[in-house]
């Protein structure tokens, strides 16, 4: 399809999602919140997603000067207008983001700020340039994170780190996110590009069907009790158990060869 402030391609089982709005760093109004949730609702046979912005920066945040009331007889940034944009717009996006049943790669380069960090962090695998950063920047405006973000940082970062983030709406730079456990990596700016490239080339590859049940149960056990998740895994090892990649991955093992999974 043809979105107008995304972009879509496909590299083999690859599809590329890339935040199209280099002129506001990618900032992500309400339409490229739904272009987003649009894209990820029909993959067309992806089996891996890989996220870009296009341009210096992955994205600045929501598109405040777009949406902002300048009238003076109401809150600028916040109020019922916050909520409902959220509700109907932002918060399916990131749901989508994080239950699609493929892997997402989200590749940082510049800021990943407000609700961009929200985007990134949503990604299975964040990879990030050292120019990347991840900022929390609504105490700036007097405003309460967004996205999820008081959902995903106290788990990927603990709570100290959660605060410190919200709370004093720090940068954390690529090198300390992946040092604090916020990231998956941090590479060189020049080797972004084809450090993610590769990781997502190489998930589209796997197994797909035991890759999203791992995504799904991940997610999940971060909810459950001990006794729940042993159940959750058992019955998702039936339903990976009687996919044609199992039965193909079994034979490989057999016969001493690299398997050649299918997605199905």
């Amino acid at each position: 399809m043809s979105y107008e402030t995304i972009t879509t391609t496909r590299a083999g089982n690859v599809l590329k999602l890339t935040l199209n709005r280099p002129e506001r760093l990618n900032a992500c109004p309400p339409q490229m919140a739904d272009e987003i949730f649009d894209a990820l609702r029909d993959l067309d046979g992806a089996r891996a997603v890989l996220m870009t912005g296009e341009g210096r920066a992955f994205c600045s945040g929501a598109d405040l000067a777009a949406n902002a009331d300048k009238s003076g007889t109401g809150p600028i940034n916040g109020g019922d207008r916050a909520f409902t944009s959220l509700q109907r717009h932002y918060n399916p996006m990131i749901q989508a983001l994080a239950s699609v049943p493929v892997p997402v790669v989200s590749a940082v380069q510049g800021p990943a700020a407000g609700v961009g960090c929200s985007i990134a962090l949503a990604a299975d695998f964040v990879i990030a340039g050292k120019s990347g950063y991840f900022l929390q920047a609504f105490v700036n405006i007097g405003l309460v994170p967004d996205g999820g973000s008081s959902w995903m940082l106290p788990r990927l970062v603990g709570t100290a780190q959660a605060t410190r983030m919200m709370m004093l709406g720090e940068k954390i730079h690529g090198e300390e996110a992946e040092r604090i456990g916020l990231i998956y990596k941090c590479v060189a700016d020049e080797a972004l590009t084809a450090e993610a490239e590769a990781l997502a080339e190489k998930l589209a590859n796997g197994p797909t069907v035991a890759l999203g049940l791992m995504k799904r149960n991940i997610r999940a056990g971060l909810e459950s009790d001990f006794t729940a998740t042993l159940l959750m895994e058992a019955q998702g090892q039936r339903e990976a158990g009687m996919s044609q990649d199992s039965m193909e991955g079994a034979m490989s093992f057999l016969q001493k060869r690299k398997p050649a999974f299918k997605g199905a």
